[in-house]
């Protein structure tokens, strides 16, 4: 198959935010894609996000910001509390030097999947289970995982937008671990109603050495929840059910009525998400005709809050660069790529500092939480935010898709 520069035919595997987003941008840009989902069904609802400039602008230019909305709470208030429930002020999203729209990861899944015009062709229970590659095109098997058939087509293009864990990766990049842990694991749901004795806009913050329980608030909808935890050993967490392993990593102190009512109210949830918390670092995220993008290529992990944010520049500027570079799809890979990674770079540093605001690795880091927390609440906090994360900040307001 030839890119004669009017577009060509590129397969996106997975249908979240950023394989929507990556569609929806191909498809303006005259490509036609074909999507597939591991998943029977488009899934719906998600954890709470954070969607800074460095995505909400190009989500603008993609038209789907306005659908997209902004669930942040008018009067926000955040407070830290112990286990006895005494409570002291907080630090909020909206006291970051870059403040972020606060939602839920389906808001934007929904906005980009409406937007999507009728005629792109999604396939769910579908799989890549071979890449094979020539000067012509990418010869790709795909499986459909209810029926058992097989299939194999070739495409011009193909994206790989399947997570942390992506099947494209390890097909097309081989065998080679790209996972980096951060020995820390996550558990997080959407609560369907709010805590006792507290409204929609009020959030709350359990911060111990090592762990923390979180309460994200919403202007209109109930609260999310996310537990965060250091573990030495990662493949033990997922040997016992995820409400045990959370149990155990706040034990063996008394929980205190408020994190009993947290740890009870996961572990009614219908949907959640219990992982463990990595990085993906690669040497490169293109290889012929294929090209890695979101956490299949960089997971910035949820303490950079920047993985939808990420995914959707990287989704828009892929198109752009396609569109630019006419008839020279590894010119436009690699001008994609050299524009994206000093941006990502300094989002997977973020992230690590950013860690030990959502969960203080240990004393040292929770008695520099609570410092930080005093001094948000002082005249200082310009100074003070500027010397710890101002640089990160500044990084989620850069356009990069804005070429």
């Amino acid at each position: 198959m030839t890119n004669t520069g009017k577009g060509g035919r590129a397969l996106v595997v997975g249908l979240g935010v950023t394989g929507i987003a990556t569609a929806l941008r191909l498809r303006q840009v005259g490509w036609e894609p074909v999507v597939v989902e591991r998943a029977a069904a488009r899934r719906a609802g998600g954890y709470f996000i954070m969607l800074f400039k460095a995505g909400a602008a190009p989500a603008r230019r993609l038209g789907v910001l306005e659908a997209i909305g902004d669930r942040t709470p008018a009067r926000m208030v955040s407070h830290d509390v112990n286990r006895a429930g005494r409570r002291s002020p907080g630090m909020s999203p909206a006291a970051l030097p870059a403040i972020p729209r606060q939602l839920l990861r389906g808001d934007i899944e929904q906005a980009l999947f409406s937007a999507l015009p009728a005629d792109v062709e999604i396939r769910y229970s579908t799989v890549p289970t071979q890449i094979t590659q020539d000067d012509s095109a990418a010869e790709v098997t795909l499986l459909d995982t209810v029926s058992g058939t097989t299939v194999t087509e070739r495409f011009d293009l193909v994206v790989g937008a399947d997570g942390m864990r992506s099947t494209v990766r390890e097909l097309a990049f081989g065998p080679e671990e790209y996972l980096h842990p951060l020995n820390y694991m996550i558990g997080a749901t959407v609560l369907d109603q709010p805590i006792a004795g507290l409204g929609l806009d009020v959030g709350l913050s359990l911060a111990e050495p090592g762990r923390s329980a979180i309460i994200f608030p919403f202007s209109d909808h109930t609260p999310s929840l996310l537990f965060s935890y250091r573990t030495h050993d990662v493949d033990a967490e997922f040997r016992r059910p995820p409400i045990e392993s959370i149990r155990a990593a706040f034990g063996p102190e008394p929980t205190g009525r408020l994190l009993e009512e947290l740890f009870t109210r996961f572990e009614q949830a219908p949907e959640y998400l219990f992982d463990s918390v990595n990085q993906v670092k690669m040497p490169r995220w293109h290889r012929g005709r294929v090209v890695l993008i979101g956490d299949a290529a960089w997971c910035v992990t949820l303490y950079a809050g920047m993985g939808a944010s990420s995914g959707i520049a990287g989704a828009e500027l892929l198109g752009t660069m396609l569109k630019r570079h006419p008839g020279d799809q590894p010119g436009a890979l690699r001008a994609w790529e050299a524009r994206m990674r000093p941006f990502i770079h300094t989002e997977q540093n973020s992230a690590l500092q950013m860690r030990k605001i959502f969960t203080p690795h240990d004393r040292k880091e929770r008695l520099l939480r609570t410092l930080m927390m005093r001094l948000v609440h002082t005249p200082a906090i310009g100074r003070f935010l500027g010397k710890i994360i101002g640089p990160d900040m500044r990084n989620k307001e850069v356009d990069v898709a804005a070429v």
